[in-house]
């Protein structure tokens, strides 16, 4: 397969950024290797520029793509191409199928059934904390969460995706430019259980309009894809559009009508996507047969409340989970002082019943 994964690597090299024209060359060549010994009337009438076709007719781009292959094995990712048996099937299926996915981390994650969580890149506290523990629930039921490793609600559902199972990133850029270059320590531990993937070759910066493309396969791995807080121009309504060309399900999670954050969500809801207020939600949603296969709460030893007294019970009674509150907002509410609040809060965040949100304000987790 060497010499297969090499010429794939290399017609990736000429075509990443030429989905149509890279759907038609699969269509029409089975073997990568044989669109570079491929005649000018061999490729006539798939519309390739001048320059397109002087690089498949170069040996050296086949050359490129075996040094490329070389490159990326020697900073310990792996390449699986098209043609191989560890390609995803539910990538497979697509229109426009990536030609290879370069991988960090543990292969055999891109098997299994997955669900996307995305988002805003400047959530609320309220959004940040849905996600994560959308994304927790998954995991602790074995999915695997898929997301684009963006700030924001693509990181909290990765985070929460770690505390419990496994995840998936896919990036807009080359798996040597993680971006952004804040979350290389989450790409690390992603590795450790999961895989961080990419389509873009070594090298690849984090253009514009990469993101995207993109954005089709994270909703083309998973079964459904949930939309945590989204402005009416946000890349998350193109994973969702992508979603439903794909016959992936569409699920969001509502807010105020008063929220920018609150429009693309509350605009996908009202064109037919799942509300989504919990985790039940979603999983009413997925098709029978995953449903049966979900490892239940009871059954999983980190699906346990932690244990609280009687005062963290009382604080956590006061709390929301859509509207965070000070602790001035706490004391009016409970008979405590602001240093007891202090305290029972810090024990709060440590047992991750609650989530501190900027300016000294707390949620609880639904």
């Amino acid at each position: 397969m060497d010499d297969a994964r090499a010429a794939w690597t290399a017609l990736n090299l000429v075509l990443a950024y030429k989905r149509k024209l890279a759907t038609m060359v699969l269509a029409r060549f089975a073997d990568p290797i044989a669109i570079f010994r491929a005649s000018a009337s061999d490729l006539s009438g798939l519309g390739l520029g001048p320059e397109t076709a002087r690089r498949l007719f170069s040996p050296e781009t086949l050359e490129r793509g075996r040094r490329e292959l070389e490159a990326a094995e020697a900073e310990g990712f792996r390449v699986i191409a098209f043609g191989d048996e560890a390609y995803p099937q539910t990538l497979r299926e697509l229109f426009d199928p990536p030609l290879v996915l370069y991988v960090l981390g543990q292969p055999d994650v891109l098997t299994e059934t997955s669900l996307a969580v995305v988002g805003a890149r400047q959530p609320s506290a309220y959004g940040r904390a849905i996600a994560e523990d959308l994304s927790r629930e998954a995991a602790r039921r074995g999915l695997a969460v898929v997301s684009g490793m963006a700030c924001g609600i693509d990181t909290q559902a990765h985070w929460g995706a770690l505390h419990e199972g496994r995840t998936i990133a896919v990036l807009g850029s080359g798996l040597d430019v993680i971006y952004p270059a804040l979350n290389r320590p989450l790409a690390r531990k992603i590795a450790e259980r999961g895989a961080v993937i990419t389509e873009y070759p070594l090298g690849s910066k984090p253009l514009g309009f990469h993101f995207p493309l993109r954005n089709r396969i994270i909703s083309g791995l998973s079964l459904a894809v949930v939309v945590v807080e989204a402005t009416l121009r946000s890349g998350s309504l193109i994973t969702a559009r992508l979603a439903l060309e794909q016959n992936r399900d569409v699920m969001a999670v509502p807010g105020s009508p008063a929220s920018a954050l609150a429009a693309g969500t509350n605009w996908l809801i009202q064109c037919g996507a799942r509300l989504v207020a919990r985790w039940e939600d979603v999983e009413s949603e997925l098709p029978d047969y995953v449903r049966v296969r979900l490892v239940r709460p009871e059954e999983a030893v980190s699906a346990k409340r932690p244990d609280l007294g009687p005062e963290e019970a009382a604080v956590l009674e006061a709390l929301r989970p859509d509207a965070p509150l000070t602790v001035d907002d706490l004391v009016e509410a409970t008979d405590f002082s602001v240093s007891e609040l202090l305290a029972i809060l810090l024990g709060l965040e440590l047992k991750g019943a609650v989530v501190q949100s900027p300016g000294k304000k707390y949620l609880r987790r639904c």
